[in-house]
């Protein structure tokens, strides 16, 4: 069995989150080890936010060009897939190559060590035949994969996940989308405006199921515009391909295309990180932590396997914690020199402390006991299609559902200032959920062109808490789309 190597930190996993932290801690004068087994930088930069919403861009464009019929006189559009495939592959993945993200880490003084890193014990990572031990602690960030459901025939066959969908040269002909939620509904937009036959086929009753079910309905009228076909309701039961073509059963009914794309959500892969070696159950879909990000004794998570969102900026804003948190325990441990020579508690340590000014990005400071702690009220999700749908916080439903006494206010963007300008592509709306014995905002939807946008006044005001006094004296600027806040406000019922 190697001997351990001694050193101050092990992140297992260098996701948005995992790599955030670690980069962090390496600045920060530490000795960090970060383990990879696939890409530094993890989904979001190879195959999920950013090339996605460059296909979306381009996407847009296309509707843009098409809506100057209406607006500006007349043009002719002929969509051509050969530059946006080459801007993802150049611009954004190098080929789906992390030489520069490698070296961005390394470059902030941390090690950098491929294969998969698994848990041998407390504050133990074994990765391959090398074993290391953390004096701090270990930092788990492995995320999900795409959670493939158990359908008959499936898995035998070649279906793709979002990776074939972001990796695609050239386009199929048509596409079979299982799953109506936010991947699934903003890559279908994509993959039909540039002239694929798609169709939807979700199992819930609506799509963005999960989000206000105006949301729901202006999403699929978008989408049907462009020439998707959406089925609500139906489970799919049996997968067939023949070859050529993709056949999916369900309801009594048969859908098809020439390629199958599953977005019926992600799961984390608990049973690969050794859990078991520190009394931890891997037998969980997610991995629970508490406020600070702690999994227990020295073990700390971060990013989509948390089950807290599987956004980039969640994982994010748990690096931060995290970040602050194992600073602040490294200074209460007030750890002996290294016995390995290797970073003494005074170069690495104590120069981290200092450090952490400029590491920090949180605004909190990391004396004993200051340390911020996780606050998801007001976490924001965007999903990007056209128009966007921007939601903070809790739903109708769900206020309902915890015994809230419940008030909404609703407007049409359509019938604000600038809406009525915008025309083409103007469809949305401002849903305000508030706690009326409080009188504040506790959720909130902006559907829109600028949906996204719109939302973050929103997620102020549910974060800060802003009483609903104050923001119907604020001073909105006109005419902007977020202007329409001020109308829901006035509608309040």
């Amino acid at each position: 069995m190697a001997e351990p190597e001694l050193v101050d930190v092990v992140v297992v996993g260098l996701g948005v989150g995992g790599e955030e932290v670690a980069g962090r801690l390496a600045e920060a004068g530490l000795t960090v080890v970060g383990i990879e087994r696939d890409l530094v930088g993890g989904e979001c930069p190879y195959w999920g936010c950013i090339p996605s919403k460059m296909m979306i861009r381009a996407a847009n464009a296309l509707a843009e060009a098409h809506r100057v019929n209406e607006l500006a006189g007349s043009a002719e559009v002929r969509p051509d897939w050969a530059p946006v495939a080459r801007r993802i592959r150049e611009e954004a993945t190098d080929t789906w190559d992390d030489k520069v993200a490698v070296d961005r880490f390394t470059g902030k003084g941390g090690r950098f060590v491929r294969g998969t890193g698994r848990l041998d014990g407390r504050n133990r990572v074994r990765v391959g035949e090398q074993v290391f031990e953390a004096r701090y602690g270990v930092v788990l960030g492995t995320g999900t994969r795409p959670s493939v459901p158990p359908i008959d025939g499936l898995a035998d066959n070649p279906y793709w996940t979002n990776h074939q969908a972001i990796e695609v040269e050239e386009l199929p002909e048509s596409l079979l989308v299982l799953g109506g939620g936010a991947i699934g509904l903003e890559l279908a937009q994509v993959f039909a405006r540039f002239g694929v036959r798609v169709t939807v086929v979700e199992a819930a009753d609506r799509v963005l199921a999960l989000e206000e079910p105006e949301a729901s309905e202006i999403a699929a009228t978008a989408l049907r515009a462009d020439g998707v076909e959406i089925h609500t309701g139906v489970k799919a039961e049996r997968v067939e391909h023949d070859g050529a073509s993709f056949t999916v059963h369900g309801g009594g009914r048969t859908f098809g295309g020439e390629k199958l794309l599953v977005a019926t959500g992600r799961r984390a892969h608990l049973e690969e990180l050794g859990l078991e070696t520190v009394q931890v159950d891997a037998k969980q879909r997610y991995l629970p932590v508490d406020e600070r990000m702690h999994v227990t004794e020295g073990i700390w998570a971060v990013g989509d396997l948390t089950g807290e969102g599987a956004f980039t900026h969640i994982a994010m804003y748990q690096a931060g914690i995290v970040v602050a948190d194992l600073l602040d325990h490294m200074r209460r441990t007030k750890g002996g020199p290294d016995p390995s020579g290797t970073a003494s508690v005074m170069g690495g340590a104590a120069g981290a402390v200092s450090a952490v000014g400029g590491a920090m990005s949180t605004g909190s400071t990391v004396a004993p006991g200051s340390v911020p702690v996780a606050d998801y009220r007001a976490l924001p999700r965007v999903t990007f299609t056209d128009p966007e749908v921007g939601a903070v916080g809790l739903t109708e439903r769900q206020a309902r559902d915890r015994g809230i006494n419940v008030q909404i206010g609703y407007t049409d963007l359509t019938s604000s200032t600038r809406g009525w300008i915008h025309k083409a592509g103007n469809a949305g709306f401002i849903k305000l959920v508030v706690d009326a014995d409080q009188g504040v905002l506790i959720g909130a939807t902006s559907v829109g062109p600028a949906g996204g946008e719109v939302l973050s006044a929103l997620v102020v005001a549910v974060h800060a808490a802003v009483p609903l006094s104050q923001l119907r004296h604020m001073i909105y600027a006109y005419p902007t789309f977020h202007r329409a806040i001020e109308d829901a406000l006035r509608n309040l019922r």
